[in-house]
Parts: C-alpha cells; sequence; structure tokens
C-alpha cells in the first residue's frame, strides 16, 4: 500500500471507521424475527389408532417406533442388482446435478451478499492529455496551457448497517440456500425411491408376464385337446370355438404386459441418465428382493424434521420473513461514510510526492421522502408473500401426514390382498394336485386337468401384483417417513 504524505487524518479516520464498524454491525434489525414453527399438536397419524399398531398381514410387517430409518434405507432390500443402479442414478441423472448446482449457487449469494458487511475499497490510475483555453487561467502552477496529468486514486466507502436491511437480507438468502439444501434432499429421496419403485414394478410385469406365458400354453394344450375330442365328435363345434375365445383372451393380455415392462425399462433408462436406446445390463425378478419385516415410524412430532419438502416450505417461510424486514429498512435513512487519497502530477515521475498529493473524508445521510408510495407498498407486498409462505408451509405440513396416513393404509389393506391371493393360490394347487390324481385314476378328463391348471397359473398372477404391490408400499412408507436423510454420514450438496 502506499503511503502519503499528510497521513494524521486519514489513519484516524480509518482508525475512527474500524472502531465505529461494530457498533454498526451490531445494531438494531427491523423487522420479525423468525420463530421455528412447533410441531403439530396430534399424536397419531390416522383418526383409526389400529392403523399404526398391529401386524401388516401377509409377510408380518411390524410397524416399530423407536427404530431408526438408514439413510441408504433400499439396502433393506437385499438386492445388490437394485444398490448398483440407485448409486449410478445418483452419480448421473441429471436431476441430481441440477439440484446440487442450484445449491453451490444459493450458497455463493449468501457469500456474495455477506460482503455488504465491509467497506468496498477500489483503486485507479488515470492519464489524460489536456489543453488549457488560454482565456482561463492555467490550474498549473507553472501556467502551462498544455500538460498531462496523471491520476491514481484510492477510494473507500462504507454504508453502515444501522437498520439491519443487509443482515436481513443475508438472512433471507442463507434461508433460501437451506430450502436449496433441502430441495436437494428432496431431489435425492424422490430419485431413489423412483429407481426403487421401477426395478419393484419390472420384477412384477415379469412374473405376471412369466405366468401369462404359461396360460397361453396351457390354453393352447387344452384347445388342441378339443379340437381332437371334436374330432372324434365327443364334442361340438361351439365347444371348440369357446375354446379358441379363451385362448384368443389370454393372448390378448400379453401385449399390454409387455408394453409397461418396455416402457418401464425406459423410464428406469432415463433416472439413471440413460437414453431408451441404451442398455441396462441387470434384470429385476421379485425372487431377487427381500421385503423388510420391520418398519420404523417415526412419532407425529418427528415428521416435520425428517421430511425435506417440510424442511424446504419452513425455509422458504424464514426468508419470505426476513425480506419484511429488508422491505421495512428501506425506509428508514441510510448513512454512507467515503474517504480518498490519491497523487494527481504532471509528470509520472512526481507520483506521489507531497506536493502532488491529495485526500478527502466525507460523510451522508439519505432520508426517503416522497417515493410515490412505492417503498410503503413493498413493504406490504412482503408481508403478504410472508403471509403466503407461512399458508404454504401448512400446507405442506398436512400434505405430509397425509402421505404417511395414506401409506400406512395402503401397507395394511395390501397385506390383506396378498393374504387372500395366497390363500386362492394354495387352494388353487390343492386342486391342481387333485385334479392330476383323479386324471391318473381316469376320473376326469385331460381338458379339466389343464383348467385347473389354468387357475392355479392365474392365482400366481394375482399372487406376484400383490407382491409387487407390498415391496412398493414399503417403499412408499421410507419416501413419505423422508428417507433417513439425517442417518447419512457424507453431505450430497457437491
Amino acid at each position: 500500500m502506499t503511503v502519503f504524505n499528510h497521513r494524521r487524518l486519514p489513519r484516524a479516520a480509518a482508525r475512527l471507521a474500524v472502531l465505529l464498524t461494530p457498533l454498526f454491525v451490531a445494531g438494531c434489525m427491523v423487522g420479525p424475527d423468525f420463530k421455528q414453527p412447533p410441531a403439530p399438536p396430534v399424536d397419531r397419524y390416522a383418526a383409526s389408532a389400529s392403523a399404526t399398531t398391529a401386524n401388516a398381514g401377509g409377510d408380518a410387517q411390524r410397524f416399530v417406533t423407536d427404530m431408526q430409518l438408514p439413510a441408504q434405507w433400499w439396502m433393506l432390500f437385499h438386492s445388490p442388482a437394485l444398490n448398483q443402479l440407485i448409486t449410478q442414478a445418483l452419480a448421473s441423472n441429471p436431476g441430481m446435478q441440477s439440484a446440487r448446482a442450484a445449491l453451490r449457487q444459493a450458497q455463493e449469494n449468501v457469500a456474495a451478499q455477506k460482503g455488504s458487511y465491509y467497506p468496498s475499497v477500489d483503486a485507479g490510475i488515470n492519464t489524460t492529455r489536456q489543453r488549457n483555453p488560454s482565456t482561463l487561467s492555467s490550474p498549473l502552477e507553472s501556467n502551462a496551457n498544455y500538460y498531462t496529468l496523471t491520476t491514481a486514486q484510492v477510494s473507500v466507502s462504507y454504508m453502515p448497517d444501522i437498520f439491519g436491511g443487509n443482515r436481513r437480507a443475508v438472512e433471507s438468502l442463507q434461508a433460501q440456500a437451506d430450502a436449496q439444501r433441502f430441495q436437494l434432499e428432496a431431489t435425492y429421496l424422490t430419485l431413489t425411491s423412483n429407481v426403487a419403485l421401477a426395478a419393484i414394478q419390472e420384477a412384477g410385469l415379469r412374473a405376471q408376464i412369466a405366468a401369462t406365458h404359461d396360460i397361453v400354453e396351457s390354453q393352447t394344450k387344452v384347445l388342441a385337446t378339443v379340437r381332437r375330442e371334436f374330432a372324434l365328435g365327443q364334442l361340438a363345434e361351439s365347444d371348440v370355438a369357446a375354446q379358441v375365445a379363451l385362448l384368443a383372451q389370454a393372448q390378448a393380455t400379453l401385449p399390454p404386459l409387455e408394453k409397461q415392462l418396455a416402457q418401464q425399462r425406459d423410464a428406469l433408462a432415463a433416472l439413471l441418465g440413460l437414453y431408451s436406446s441404451d442398455d441396462i445390463a441387470v434384470h429385476f425378478d421379485l425372487a431377487d428382493l427381500q421385503l423388510p419385516h420391520g418398519l420404523p415410524l417415526s412419532i407425529p412430532s418427528q415428521l416435520v424434521r425428517q421430511r425435506p419438502d417440510v424442511r424446504a416450505a419452513e425455509a422458504q417461510w424464514h426468508a419470505a420473513n426476513a425480506q419484511v424486514g429488508v422491505a421495512i429498512a428501506n425506509r428508514f435513512p441510510k448513512l454512507t461514510l467515503s474517504a480518498g487519497a490519491g497523487s494527481s502530477p504532471t509528470r509520472f515521475n512526481d507520483l506521489f510526492k507531497d506536493a502532488t498529493n491529495f485526500w478527502s473524508l466525507g460523510a451522508g445521510v439519505a432520508q426517503p421522502i416522497f417515493e410515490g408510495g412505492s417503498l410503503l407498498h413493498q413493504e406490504r407486498a412482503a408481508k403478504a408473500a410472508n403471509e403466503q409462505a407461512e399458508a404454504q408451509y401448512r400446507t405442506t405440513v398436512v400434505a405430509a401426514f397425509q402421505n404417511v396416513a395414506d401409506t400406512l393404509f395402503a401397507i395394511r389393506s395390501d397385506a390383506d390382498v396378498l393374504t387372500a391371493a395366497q390363500t386362492s393360490a394354495s387352494a388353487a394347487a390343492k386342486s391342481l394336485a387333485i385334479a392330476q390324481r383323479q386324471l391318473a385314476l381316469g376320473d376326469i378328463s385331460e381338458v379339466a386337468l389343464l383348467n385347473a391348471q389354468q387357475t392355479a397359473q392365474q392365482a400366481q398372477i394375482a399372487v406376484a401384483s400383490a407382491q409387487a404391490s407390498r415391496y412398493a408400499d414399503t417403499v412408499a412408507l421410507f419416501q413419505a417417513l423422508g428417507g433417513g436423510w439425517w442417518n447419512r454420514q457424507e453431505p450430497i450438496g457437491r
């Protein structure tokens, strides 16, 4: 730093600014202080307490209130292929990359706004060649009308944050960064849940397609048998036509299932950041997945601290609340302190010599008097935005509790469906075993046996569909409870 002569006043001003800065920074902050909203005064998710107590039927699943939901909850399904795909999706999905970039942007905006806490210092040098009119006196001691002027100057300006407008602005931006962090957590949770659901749906569709192929094969055998008996005169032509219709009906169920499977694979590729033309090496079957038997169930008072969408809504409310303070502070006086020092010689070699040095100190106060009502209406708009953000927060909380309640009912209901489907499949299997023994004794025809076999296969389709629903409900519960992000060791905002 260049040292000028006549230093006492600039140095005294600098020392005074250093001493006064903490006072200005620690000044009052106008506007309301944000207070974290309390948890809703409820002790259960559904009106019926039984929805969250007893076992959940089928392959029994218990709700455990003191069980921690792991951050990598998908590992509870014990599927290495699923673990692999989720890891790939987290690394390659464009939505995750976008959310990470948005968080970095928000954090940099906070850091940039914090620069308003400090004085602004600028330095510059400027050289001009000038001619002074002969009708005017020359400003130079030499009275020369032609001269070159070189000006080197350092200027300092500072606006003390007396009423907290800058601090409220930083508070608002920090809250927006917090909201973006929870948006990233929500993106993370949505992505992992969607990959898990896509894998489960693929497994369920493959099971249904395999069972449908078996049904078509059985119906084809039945049709061949019916045609033989028709040729022998044992059946009427109407029986053949009826069996042809049954076979066609079974065949007609295959294309929709195959279309769903193809679309599911395309959706899975998109989640991985791939194109539909890219091949996904792994395939999923229900046998490759294990249903978690213990289900964590957070108490209602914890839900609002665990759901990323609720935390993001709270942060948005906080940001809007701080903006009220910014709008109020804009209506108060603003104090500006300034100082400058430099040198302005006619020869570059004389730069910073005592005779060419100059300095200045200044202070100013500006008070808005008439702005056409804009500052008043901006304050009112900020207050309305704060009320809107509060209402949106409450809406998000209500939706979160509804989501958990719906998921709990789905777990219990689909467990009952699976129980019924397994009972039906067991009865159909016993009926098929009896039909096989009766055929061996000659008590029934081959057609009757094939029909019993078809019934058993249809029952297996229902079981596969119900099993897939149980897995999907479990994923939905993990997602509804927040995904366990608070148990993660490493941050994801990088």
